[in-house]
């Protein structure tokens, strides 16, 4: 007698992984030259490292640009990283709907946090 042990699997959210790992890679990179550009930056500067130094840093346009992109980048790197990890090992789902929304209103929060620090420099 044969048995055919995958008849009764349910797979759901199958069709994140390769989008999932894309992402997670693409932002990886987004934040490491984002922190070479800031090492450069400081360490190409003159004087000591101050208040006045790191608002220099960030006051350009393009460096703004770059930071609001880091800000989307990291959410967007944490997100995918904590869903797999509710997704993984929650396995009620009333509660794991309540961390997937818990979760996406402190990152919201995070990112109204960075935007608003970032623009009043």
């Amino acid at each position: 007698m044969s048995v055919n042990y995958g008849s009764k699997r349910i797979v759901a959210g199958a069709h994140y992984g390769a989008r999932d790992w894309l992402v997670q890679r693409a932002t990886a990179v987004v934040i490491v030259l984002f922190t070479v550009v800031v090492l450069a930056r400081l360490l190409f500067s003159q004087g000591e490292i101050s208040y006045e130094l790191w608002a220099g840093i960030f006051a350009p346009q393009w460096m703004k640009f770059i930071t609001a992109a880091l800000i989307v980048g990291v959410l967007w790197h944490a997100w995918v990283g904590i869903r797999n990890v509710w997704m993984d090992y929650v396995p009620a789902a009333g509660l794991r709907f309540t961390l997937h929304t818990l979760s996406i209103v402190w990152l919201v929060g995070c990112a109204a946090w960075g935007f608003e620090v970032l623009w009043r420099i």
